[in-house]
């Protein structure tokens, strides 16, 4: 599919983010940026290593289970597109619309589709 150009990040929830960032950051991860969910006015944090970016977010909600990743974000350069495109082949989309993030410099879009393992596809444009 045209738009898509790699894996953006990797989702992992968490109940201390603080912690999360100290692991990561002993494994060679840096923080690349935090912020504030507006929504669940939770933090938010991306850390990189090299070319790899997690997501890391405080939640309540979480799996504690091995494996236990939320989603996978796929780099898109334009998520409204990608949208249509999904929309038209009839995936089971979860969001009705392209949502809207303050993350990074700009901000982000993007919407999530549920795979055929139930694993959640999130299509993600920083802008």
């Amino acid at each position: 599919m045209e738009h898509i150009t790699g894996i953006q990040h990797v989702g992992i929830p968490t109940e201390n983010i603080k912690q999360t960032i100290e692991f990561y950051k002993k494994i060679g991860f840096t923080v690349a940026s935090e912020t504030i969910n507006p929504f669940s006015k939770k933090p938010v944090c991306f850390l990189k290593c090299n070319n790899f970016c997690i997501e890391a977010y405080e939640t309540d909600e979480i799996n504690k289970l091995y494996g236990a990743i939320d989603h996978i974000a796929l780099d898109v350069t334009d998520v409204d597109d990608v949208f249509k495109q999904i929309s038209k082949l009839g995936l089971p989309i979860i969001d009705d619309c392209v949502h809207q993030l303050p993350f990074w410099q700009n901000g982000v879009r993007f919407f999530t589709i549920i795979g055929p393992n139930k694993e959640k596809i999130e299509f993600s444009q920083i802008l």
